[in-house]
């Protein structure tokens, strides 16, 4: 080897020797042009000025290299060429030692693939290929030898040990020793460092070799790739059916003898198969049968084995769990899902990088094939390039859809797990722990937070996917420009800190969105679920104010995240822009000439930069919504978990818990509390905090304990403590046996009544009928159309407040506990169902020898007690036997009522015979209808068919305005037409340096209409941007605000069909996608659109037979959109229906988790909310699974397309085709303009039907736009001060809440005159209700009329009517915010005024020690009992100082003594008014002035309760009897 004789020579001699050295090869290998006569050294110089950014490599690894003729190199590349060899040498020296090692180690060891598995075939063909090119290069070689070239040993020696590698390979894949090649974790991980140690080799081969050894060596470094990944996902799918396997506990694997045959039990072993999971065909099925038809779940793909939820579910949760052990004090969720899944998504991003590099060779051959059309030639190397571009292009389809799809199957296997595990979290936490999160924060960490976090999947790739295709585009730059891509990179480093800083911002008003969003869904949910209340009180309108003020405040900071993103959108969106003109500019004014190779190299590497530089500012803000929903998540998903276990011994105990006497006998004790105190919250010292201090109590097996004391003083506690539900602050608590508990305020699952009493359990006959009897539920049963298979709605709606009170009394008796916690279950039913229910279910023979603890105020319950337990302010101040309690501090039964065991208590043993009670309508329990078809209350969701409406489009546009719209369309339009300009100036300022023209302009000409094209496209872009933002946060808004106005407006029959859930989900996830995705999508949308029009008008203008395959393709085009379309929409549909039974049953989880862990049944509700989960997993797998097949094919199709303009283009190059083609900046142009049709063509219809999904939303939030309204004309105006006199008439009154129900009035007359007081009795189920639901107007009265003084209240407005009437309901109602508001929301009664009211309900003293008329109530009035609930109730209606005063049961849940001094109060400060009692207690009712008696919908009797008494046979003197206490 010669060396340089003069070290002192610069890089600008090393260049011009270098050169010189080419220009010489190329003479002696005969380099011509067009028309045959040599190029000079000057014109070769002109032609190849960009050799210098070629040598660029060689001069970064020797600086001073000098190349002299006769293929020889300095000293400096003698020393790096060995190096770089033996990096490849020893990596496949080391393979070889290592399949050496293995082969030994475990030479024991066989297995094979499936004799015709596709995994086996792949490999062959690889090996095989690897095989065939090491031979090549064996042969080329050898033909350098004998031709007297100059071969390197250390090349030499390298290439035969990569032949030796490979031929081992394929001897051991013959051999069927494919265990050695895939099931060792070290020899997998180590394919791909060898592909790494490999790329040096290839980087100087691609510099200084021939094309032919060029492709070559690329071919190797891609199966090698193609092999590496291979392997290690074959590796990992074995790993994993192993571990499965182990799991289920089938026979076992060893991993000395693994037989891979058995490793794909589910997977067919064809090469067909495989060939239809590449390209999607799987889905052709369902494609064709959407077209036919109206899709349903049974259609979808089966949901693969690794997807299903519940082993999603224990993934992560064990993942959590062990997060929780490592970092007791700060778990992350975030380090926990990395653990989880962070291996597959490794191997992912592996490949994400290889389908990243595949996307730079289309630029790279779009250079070449631009420098082989200037030189004219006419060999078939110009074809080879124009197919190589449509080939790559069809190599990364397949790379790009098969990474989409298992990452798809990843983010969905993860979605799975989030919701589950937030489920499971909810099943297991404790009410007082959960006390401290918001209903709304729940419900947004499941519809919201979740989906954030699965979007991790995506963003965390693209933050370092993103900028590495930006720096590899830049690099790429440089080879062409030189040191003029520097202008370009400044542009991107100047807007790094600016990207920074709106994401801070974006950042901050993310978070205080989400917290308003939360506020926003929780008052949303609180109007939803009293909206029945709330339209009796006539507050709705004040709720939605309130619910549109946490709206308007969640608006600000979403309309401050969008501008944001509108200015990202600006920066990135005009980077490709001023890249071409500062990086042409300076170019140009550095001396250099533009060549049409050069510039349109550029172009396609600068439309390579706008998808990463667009959506970099997305990714970022994907990434912060991302991790501040794992931190939500986190916090919530710490929280302790309720530990109380059945039986749980003292070493099992907590340790803020004492230790259990071991000298205490507690094998006959079914509870035991010892010295504890229990609080609701964490922080025992908070001003709201309920405690109950120094319990100690010893329940025996089998007794019957009944828990009394006045309003407040901790019944319900106490048995929340027992359940563990309380936070235990000191001493201990234990319970023996299985549980069955019945909240005071009954949960009602969404099902027939069947499930509602089985609750999961088998379904016995006999002891279902005797617990229906025991209830008194068969004559309710019998009148129900469809029977116990009757569908109930969302909370019971459609049931009375008895039938929901036995409903769940029911299904703790059907259950056959040890325990029994009974909490007021006979407060919502009458005296004579009461005693029947006492006498037949709690003191029966199904419940006998059972513990039973039951708080109630019933005086024959009390009586009839083994054991009875006073509280006093949550203090156990009496535990004892009834005869004992009558002398007991505890006066409230012992005056005024003198009580004593009646009569008529039976003993424990025996049951109340059905007479006796005047309930049952035949004596034999047969009647008891059952039917095996459930009628269903509720609507089924409905889905709209076919494609979404042209109305809905428009309806959303007119929602933005139609002058924005407008606007945003001509602005998109302007701005590619500004794009499409410059690039057009570019090619014909191309065209004008090579001189194809006479007109000749000075540069700064060409430079000042190129910056007029820039300016022009910022503005428009800017226009654009901002204007879409402005639109879309007006649609959100006046989408929200017209729902809810409609939903306000609905009649309360709307809500009891359509569960709340439901509705919640339109209010959150459907709303959070006009918030946030459509607008994103429609923009994108927008511009792949105008896109693809700038590119069909440019290409139609340069390549003119490109209109010959303009027709053709546009038919294709439209056939597969016509193929896929109505499967896309039927599955978004689909989707959108599988997501709301997610919703229902996680808010009704919500509603009854105590109940649900009290009845240990936490799995049973686990696994039903994971088949809704697996029914929403179906939908989105075949949803992902149906995009995929339509970009798979239009990828193939622009793939065709580049091709066909490539080879149209070498075709026209050819001096003797006829017509001309163009010249060379306008094919240069065409030919970048085809590169991006790859990408843009998928991302156009993929944009436009997921926009097409996406308007779903819109859809179905315009159906509930459409829900009936309410009747709010007037055709009577009120006075002021009407009602007047208060006077009632009903005169013939028919109600029915369904068309499809029995009426439950039926012709009911009857008048009270004004000022009197009026009791409504009957047995549950009467109809007594209904009476005051007729005269609010809550349901439609069929015929007849309601008059009040003289008014027929169906000419009167609601909105005007029931404001006017006061009312207490019978579940009492308070809502979140101050007692002052809950009292008096519009703020129109002095203070003293409200303390005086507060103190005839008796109430005062516990308000005052509570903190006084400004304390902040929890959610659902948590802070005060239901008894306080009802008196707080009481003293709002007695505020507001109507003429009629409605009293729905009001004092069912409070004490004796405070009902009876409440009736006094009541009698004394309505004097004058009007008053309609309707009461279970027959006592309270007695002294006044007018009795109905109501019996199955008619009123069979009414008159003065005084003279109804004296008759015997009277309705109201068998209810007295029955009574009797």
């Amino acid at each position: 080897m010669l060396q340089n004789p003069n070290p002192l020579i610069g890089d600008e001699m090393t260049l011009h020797l270098y050169t010189r050295w080419w220009y010489t090869r190329e003479i002696d290998e005969g380099y011509f042009e067009g028309d045959g006569t040599r190029k000079s050294y000057d014109e070769y110089m002109n032609a190849h000025g960009r050799l210098g950014a070629e040598m660029d490599l060689r001069s970064l690894i020797c600086p001073n290299a000098l190349v002299l003729k006769g293929y020889g190199f300095s000293e400096c590349f003698d020393n790096i060429y060995p190096f770089i060899f033996f990096l490849g040498f020893g990596g496949n020296l080391v393979t070889l030692v290592m399949i050496a090692v293995n082969g030994i180690l475990r030479r024991e060891s066989r297995g094979s693939l499936k004799k015709h598995s596709p995994e086996k075939f792949i490999m062959l063909i690889v090996v095989a290929f690897e095989v065939c090119l090491s031979i090549l290069n064996m042969v080329l070689i050898s033909r350098k030898w004998r031709t007297g070239q100059s071969i390197m040993y250390h090349d030499l020696i390298f290439r035969c040990s990569r032949f030796s590698v490979w031929a081992l390979m394929l001897l051991l894949s013959l051999c069927d020793c494919w265990f050695l090649l895939y099931c060792n974790r070290i020899l997998c991980c180590w394919w791909i460092v060898r592909l790494l140690l490999q790329v040096p080799h290839l980087l100087i081969t691609l510099s200084l070799s021939e094309a032919l050894q060029c492709v070559e060596e690329s071919s190797v470094l891609l199966l090698d790739l193609i092999f590496s990944i291979s392997v290690n996902v074959i590796r990992i799918k074995c790993a994993a059916f192993i571990e499965s396997n182990s799991r289920l506990e089938q026979d076992p694997l060893l991993s000395d003898d693994l037989d891979l045959e058995e490793g794909h039990p589910g997977d067919p072993g064809s090469v067909q198969h495989f060939w239809h999971s590449l390209t999607f065909n799987t889905v052709k099925s369902i494609l064709a049968q959407g077209l036919t038809k109206q899709l349903d779940f049974e259609d979808l793909l089966p949901l693969p084995s690794d997807m299903d939820p519940a082993s999603c579910h224990n993934t992560l949760l064990m993942s959590w769990q062990a997060q929780q052990i490592n970092s007791c004090s700060n778990p992350s969720l975030l380090k926990a899902i990395c653990a989880s899944y962070g291996w597959p998504y490794f191997w992912l991003g592996l490949l994400k990088v290889f389908n990243d590099c595949i996307g730079f060779t289309g630029p790279l051959l779009l250079n070449k094939l631009i420098q082989f059309l200037q030189q004219g030639s006419r060999s078939l190397d110009g074809f080879g390039l124009a197919i190589s571009l449509g080939l790559t292009a069809l190599l990364r389809s397949f790379f790009d859809t098969q990474y989409t799809y298992n990452m798809s199957k990843l983010k969905l296997k993860l979605r799975s797990s989030i919701m589950t595990i937030i489920y499971h979290k909810c099943l297991h936490v404790s009410l007082a722990e959960r006390s401290n999160f918001s209903e709304g924060e729940i419900h947004t960490y499941m519809s919201v937070d979740a989906d954030r976090v699965v979007n991790l999947c995506n963003s965390f790739h693209d933050m370092w996917s993103l900028p590495l295709q930006i720096g590899v585009a830049l690099y790429l730059l440089y080879m062409q420009v030189n040191f003029a891509f520097v202008s370009g990179v400044t542009i991107t480093v100047l807007l790094i800190p600016v990207n920074k800083w709106i994401s801070k911002f974006i950042a901050i008003a993310t978070e205080k969105m989400m917290k308003l969003k939360d506020e926003r869904i929780r008052r949303t949910a609180e109007l939803l679920t009293y909206i029945r209340t709330l339209k009796m009180y006539g507050w709705e309108l004040l709720f939605t104010d309130w619910v549109m003020e946490a709206r308007s405040s969640e608006v600000t900071h979403l309309s401050t995240r969008k501008y944001l993103d509108a200015w990202c959108v600006f920066f990135w969106a005009t980077t490709p822009t001023l890249f071409s003109l500062l990086t042409f500019g300076l170019f140009t004014l550095m001396g250099h000439q533009l060549d049409a190779a050069t510039v349109f190299t550029c172009v396609a590497l600068f439309n390579t930069l706008i998808s990463p530089l667009n959506s970099f500012p997305w990714v970022i803000n994907g990434l912060i919504d991302a991790v501040i929903s794992t931190r939500r998540l986190s916090r919530f998903l710490a929280c302790s978990e309720h530990t109380l276990k059945l039986g749980m011994l003292a070493d099992h105990l907590p340790q803020s818990w004492s230790s259990v006497p071991s000298d205490l006998p507690l094998e006959d004790k079914a509870v035991v509390v010892h010295q504890a105190c229990f609080s609701w919250s964490a922080n025992c010292n908070g001003e709201q905090n309920f405690r109950l201090d120094d319990v100690s109590l010893s329940l025996p097996k089998g007794s019957f304990v009944v828990v009394v004391g006045e309003v407040g003083s901790g019944k319900s506690s106490l048995l929340n403590s027992i359940l563990g539900e309380m936070q235990v602050i000191q001493g201990w608590v234990r319970r023996n046996g299985t549980v069955a508990y019945v909240p005071q305020v009954p949960w009602i699952l969404s099902g027939t009544i069947r499930e509602n009493i089985l609750f999961g359990m088998e379904y016995s006959s006999r002891r279902y009928t005797d617990v229906i009897h025991a209830c008194a539920l068969d004559v309710d049963i019998s009148r129900m159309v469809g029977g116990d298979m009757a569908y109930i709605g969302e909370k019971g709606t459609n049931l009375s407040g008895g039938q929901r009170a036995r409903l769940a009394l029911a299904r703790a008796i059907y259950h056959d506990a040890d325990i029994y916690l009974l909490d007021d279950a006979l407060s919502a039913v009458d005296a004579q169902v009461a005693r029947c229910i006492l006498h037949n279910a709690i003191l029966g023979p199904l419940m006998d020898q059972r513990a039973r603890l039951l708080c109630t105020h019933n005086i024959e319950a009390i009586s009839s007690a083994d054991i009875v337990v006073v509280m006093d302010k949550g203090h156990a101040t009496f535990v004892g036997s009834p005869a004992n309690l009558a002398v007991s501090s505890y006066s409230a039964f012992s005056s005024p009522i003198t009580w004593h065991p009646s009569p008529l208590v039976l003993s424990q043993g025996s049951s109340l015979d059905p007479s006796e009670c005047e309930i049952s309508l035949c004596e034999e329990k047969d009647c008891i209808c059952v039917s095996e078809e459930a009628q269903k209350i509720v609507d089924v969701e409905q889905r709209k068919e076919g494609k979404v409406e042209p109305t809905v489009y428009k309806k959303y546009a007119a929602f933005s305005g139609w002058l924005i719209a407008v606007l945003v369309l001509v602005s998109a339009l302007l701005m590619q037409a500004s794009r499409n300009g410059n690039d057009l100036w570019l090619s014909y300022w191309v065209d004008m340096a090579r001189g194809s023209s006479g007109t000749d302009y000075s540069l700064s000409f060409y430079l000042i209409i190129l910056s007029i094209f820039c300016i022009i496209n910022s503005i428009l872009t800017l226009l654009r941007a901002f204007s879409f933002a402005f639109g879309g946060l007006r649609a959100a808004v006046q989408v929200h605000d017209m729902l809810l106005k409609k939903l306000v407006n609905a009649p309360v029959h709307f809500f009891d069909q359509t569960p709340h859930g439901r509705i919640l989900n339109r209010l959150s996830s459907d709303l959070y996608t006009v918030d946030d995705s459509l607008p994103f999508i429609l923009n994108i949308l927008l511009a792949n659109s105008v896109g693809i029009l700038g590119i069909a008008i440019v290409l139609s203008y340069v390549q003119v037979l490109f209109l010959l395959l303009l027709l053709p393709f546009w038919y294709i085009y439209r056939k597969l959109q016509f193929y896929y379309r109505p499967t896309s929409r039927e599955l978004r549909r689909l989707d959108s229906v599988s997501r709301s039974p997610i919703y229902v049953s996680f808010t009704e989880t919500l509603d009854g988790s105590s109940t649900i862990r009290a009845f240990k049944l936490e799995d049973f509700f686990s696994l039903k909310f994971a088949k809704h989960v697996a029914m929403y997993q179906r939908t989105s797998y075949t949803e992902l699974t149906a995009s995929l097949w339509l970009s798979l094919r239009l990828q193939f199709l622009a793939a065709f397309i580049i091709s066909f303009i490539g080879i149209l283009a070498v075709v026209g190059s050819h001096s003797g085709f006829p017509i001309s083609l163009g010249t060379p900046g306008l094919v240069g142009l065409a030919l970048s303009y085809a590169a991006p049709i790859v990408s843009l063509l998928g991302s156009f219809l993929t944009s436009f039907t997921e926009t097409e999904k996406e308007m779903v939303a819109v859809e179905r939030l315009l159906e509930y736009m459409d829900a009936s309204q309410e009747n709010f004309q007037v055709s009577q105006s009120l006075h002021p001060d009407w009602p007047f006199q208060g006077k009632i008439e009903y005169q013939n009154v028919t109600l029915k809440y369904l068309p499809s129900l029995p009426a439950a009035l039926q012709g009911v007359t009857f008048t009270i005159a004004g000022g009197t007081q009026v009791g409504v009795i009957g047995r549950t189920g009467a109809g007594k209700s209904s009476i005051l639901n007729a005269l609010f107007r809550l349901a439609p009265i069929c015929t007849g009329r309601v008059l009040v003084d003289g008014i027929n209240i169906e000419d009167v407005s609601v909105r005007d009517l029931r404001p006017r009437l006061a009312v207490v309901p019978q579940s009492p109602f308070l809502f979140q915010g101050s007692l002052r508001d809950n009292l008096d929301p519009y703020k129109t009664i002095d203070d003293i005024k409200v303390w005086e009211t507060l103190e005839k309900c008796f109430v005062k003293e516990e308000v005052e020690r509570a903190g006084g008329l400004d304390i902040h109530l929890r959610e659902s009035g948590k802070s005060f009992s239901v008894g306080q609930q009802q008196l707080l109730c009481l003293a709002r209606a007695l505020l507001k100082s109507s003429k009629v005063l409605c009293l729905d049961e009001c004092t069912a849940n409070i004490d004796t003594q405070t009902a009876s001094v409440l009736h006094n109060v009541i009698s004394s400060e309505c004097i004058g008014m009007t008053v309609i009692t309707i009461a279970h207690r027959i006592s309270t009712v007695l002294d006044m002035d007018y009795i109905l008696v109501l019996e199955q919908g008619i009123l069979v009797e009414q008159g003065n309760p005084k003279v109804l008494l004296q008759d015997e046979r009277s309705k109201l003197s068998a209810f007295t009897r029955a009574s009797s206490m």
